[in-house]
């Protein structure tokens, strides 16, 4: 398994300066592999990895042509030329997948970000400077070599490093990303695996996990930042675009888009990280996230809680743990009962489900998520019952025998959606509503 950490680097004024040459050095060799890319026949029985590797080849000429470019390290080079393929492949890819995709262009100095080491070229001294900081050894950058500070947040050991990518984000900060290969832990057999070493997730807006076992988990709160970031992009709409000023407000603005997508990521990597190392096995809704914006509704608040990027951070820390990370078909799961299974529609507005056929009454949430487990069990192969999983038959007992005190409870809302529009409503009370499940809020 290929990890790779993140770790910021501390450059001088001069050292940016050079970085950045390089950074666009690269760039310009990339435009002009694309370029002679182009102009090769495309008739011919070369796959498209041999004609790109064919235009490897011609580096050395390049770099009698252009001195300038014979400045830089040699695998920098090739590594920018062979971006073109894997570029290729991935917009292959995503044609086979349906989308409607056109071919590469050439970078924009601003559209090109970063430049790759390949096995040599660079060296981590861990022992230099005060604890959690270091130097990285950059070689031939404008044919000199940098030794830059790092901030190392996290242990690393130089010797499984295989390839460094240094990248400069739009706010001007420098980082290093190393691609380290690590063992990837066995993942224990569906057959080995107890029901209660399981979770189901329902992911939601409103609160973005409820689990199976009684937590509830709410949406990380950036409001501050949103109007943070509101003020100053209004700045910068009033500033002459491309003049100084509106280079600075610009990189301001990137700062607070950074910002925000920092504490988004730190608050799912921590989640993730926790749910793959308490649990055998996580089940979690497929969701089409692409039609669900597109549809009716708030997208802004669906497209900031990010469903697909925390779905594909779980699945990396499963396989990082040896976790099962397994999606279930999410059609149902929030009018589906979990005791009896008959499906009861009710709009978004009604938090609690109460089932006409058997009574069961439960959060709706929390409904939801005990039939993401009971999917996902059945979908993973872990013995359970076909009917209804023995923890939720334990959960109806406990909730059916408390029933005779429980008493009608009138629900406060200001939510509107499309096909009802209410601000209170009145629905048959539910223990939960008294007595909620553990509430866990995490805030970034």
């Amino acid at each position: 398994m290929d990890y790779s950490p993140r770790f910021r680097l501390l450059p001088t004024t001069r050292q940016r300066e050079l970085l950045g040459w390089q950074r666009d050095t690269v760039r310009q060799v990339y435009n002009h592999a694309l370029y002679r890319l182009d102009q090769l026949p495309t008739n011919s029985d070369r796959t498209v990895r041999q004609r790109v590797w064919h235009v490897r080849d011609e580096l050395p000429d390049w770099k009698a042509k252009w001195e300038e470019w014979s400045s830089v390290y040699s695998t920098v080079l090739q590594a920018a030329v062979e971006r073109i393929y894997h570029s290729i492949i991935g917009l292959a890819q995503q044609r086979d997948n349906g989308h409607n995709i056109g071919d590469l262009n050439w970078k924009k100095p601003r559209e090109f970000q970063s430049f790759t080491y390949r096995q040599r070229g660079f060296e981590l001294d861990k022992k230099s400077g005060s604890a959690g900081r270091g130097v990285l050894t950059l070689k031939k950058v404008r044919g000199e070599t940098l030794e830059i500070p790092i901030r190392l947040h996290r242990d690393i050991d130089p010797d499984d490093i295989k390839h460094v990518t240094v990248k400069q984000e739009a706010t001007g900060a420098w980082y290093v990303s190393f691609s380290v290969e690590r063992d990837v832990p066995e993942k224990p057999d569906p057959e080995d695996i107890e029901p209660e070493d399981t979770v189901g997730l329902d992911l939601g807006v409103l609160n973005f996990i409820h689990d199976s076992d009684g937590r509830s988990i709410g949406r990380l709160d950036l409001s501050d930042d949103r109007d943070r970031l509101e003020r100053e992009q209004r700045s910068l709409s009033r500033k002459e675009y491309e003049s100084n000023n509106w280079h600075n407000q610009r990189q301001r603005v990137a700062e607070v888009h950074m910002d925000m997508r920092n504490k988004n990521r730190d608050s799912k990597h921590k989640l993730a990280h926790a749910y793959t190392t308490e649990y055998d096995a996580v089940f979690v809704e497929d969701l089409n996230v692409k039609s669900m914006l597109e549809g009716d509704g708030n997208a802004r608040n669906k497209h900031e809680v990010g469903w697909r990027e925390f779905i594909g951070i779980l699945k990396h820390h499963g396989r990082k743990h040896g976790c099962h990370v397994v999606e279930v078909e999410p059609a149902g799961t929030t009018k589906e009962c979990a005791s009896c299974g008959v499906e009861t529609a009710k709009p978004l507005w009604v938090r609690e489900h109460s089932c006409p056929a058997c009574g069961f009454e439960l959060d709706r949430d929390f409904n939801a998520s005990l039939n993401v487990l009971s999917r996902g069990l059945a979908k993973l192969g872990v013995g359970h019952s076909e009917e209804t999983s023995p923890e939720i038959k334990d959960f109806w007992c406990a909730n059916e025998a408390r029933s005779d005190s429980v008493t009608p409870v009138e629900t406060a809302t200001a939510v509107d959606t499309v096909s009802v529009s209410a601000s209170r409503v009145v629905e048959s009370g539910s223990p939960c509503l008294k007595e909620p499940p553990t509430a866990a809020s995490r805030q970034g």
